[in-house]
């Protein structure tokens, strides 16, 4: 920022210029500490940002970027824009921070963790078991398994950062199994996971605790959202009892879900204030167990409501 103020010396200064300039750096970066330089405009000049390249399909499997590859061979344009020092303090630093680093350093350092601590977290693996009389489906399911199986055996995988080796890594697979089972798994699959542990399905006591005790509870989310139309919500206990009971008596009854069936009761309960709030004249609203009956019960004990509604 300095030289957009002074401008570079075309010749080598002498002694006693370069005193003058190292002083005058002085006192500018002290005007920029306080803060007095903020709204003076300056002229940068940034690199203009490439439009996005069509990636041609496969290219991404073989870890090969082409918009790095020809961005390093074609000169980047750049481009002067005149903004204020404050915006372009937030312009020009990622640019300065990002010379500092040794970005070949930091990729082989990334690499290197990842190839020896790090973890790999596959969700909803019960989708991918097989299940009898589904015909195409189960060869499907049994595909993506086996496409898996070397990956978590233990192979090398090319990426856009170098190859990377998943021998070390840890794999970890999680899911319902409410309809199938672990060991509709391929046999070759379930020996990559010796160590199995089974989870307790959750409680009413844990869908109360669920309700209260997270510091973005769902029921504080609502409090806050309805707060920008002028409606203060208050929840009672036994209104969250009720609606912690509802909700596990719903996955009882249905299919079991977890705590997501939380949110489409809470939805439920507070559907009519949530379109409403913008125009009611009710500011305050308490939400007590009788408040979340006359919302649900009727919906609640009908199976077939409940299974679209809820």
């Amino acid at each position: 920022i300095f030289e957009l103020f002074q401008g570079t010396p075309q010749q080598r200064p002498s002694a006693d210029e370069v005193e003058r300039i190292r002083r005058k750096r002085e006192e500018y970066r002290e005007k920029l500490r306080q803060g007095t330089l903020e709204d003076f405009e300056i002229e940068i000049e940034m690199e203009e940002r490439g439009q996005s390249m069509v990636m041609i399909p496969g290219m991404e499997d073989m870890g090969i970027d082409m918009s790095n590859i020809l961005g390093g061979m074609l000169p980047k344009k750049k481009k002067k824009k005149r903004v204020k020092i404050s915006e372009a303090r937030k312009l020009l630093l990622p640019i300065e921070s990002e010379r500092l680093l040794d970005m070949d350093k930091v990729i082989s350092e990334a690499i290197e963790r990842v190839q020896n601590r790090g973890i790999i977290f596959i969700d909803e693996i019960d989708k991918v078991t097989s299940r009898s009389g589904k015909g195409g489906i189960d060869v499907s399911r049994e595909g993506v398994q086996r496409d898996m199986l070397p990956i978590i055996e233990g192979t090398t995988i090319n990426t856009k950062y170098g190859p990377v080796r998943t021998d070390f890594i840890l794999f970890v697979a999680a899911g319902a199994f409410h309809v199938g089972k672990p060991s509709d798994l391929i046999p070759e699959f379930q020996g990559r996971f010796p160590i199995r542990v089974e989870l307790n399905a959750l409680t009413e006591a844990d869908f109360y605790r669920i309700l209260t005790e997270p510091k973005n509870a769902i029921i504080k989310q609502y409090k806050y959202l309805l707060q920008t139309e002028g409606v203060e919500l208050s929840f009672t206990d036994d209104g969250l009892r009720e609606i912690a009971h509802v909700a596990y008596s719903l996955n009882e009854k249905l299919e079991n879900i977890g705590a997501r069936r939380l949110y489409t009761v809470v939805e439920k309960v507070l559907e009519e204030i949530s379109y409403n709030a913008p125009d009611t004249e009710t500011k305050s609203l308490i939400i007590d167990r009788e408040y979340v009956n006359s919302r649900i019960k009727d919906i609640a004990e009908n199976e077939d409501l409940s299974a679209f509604i809820l």
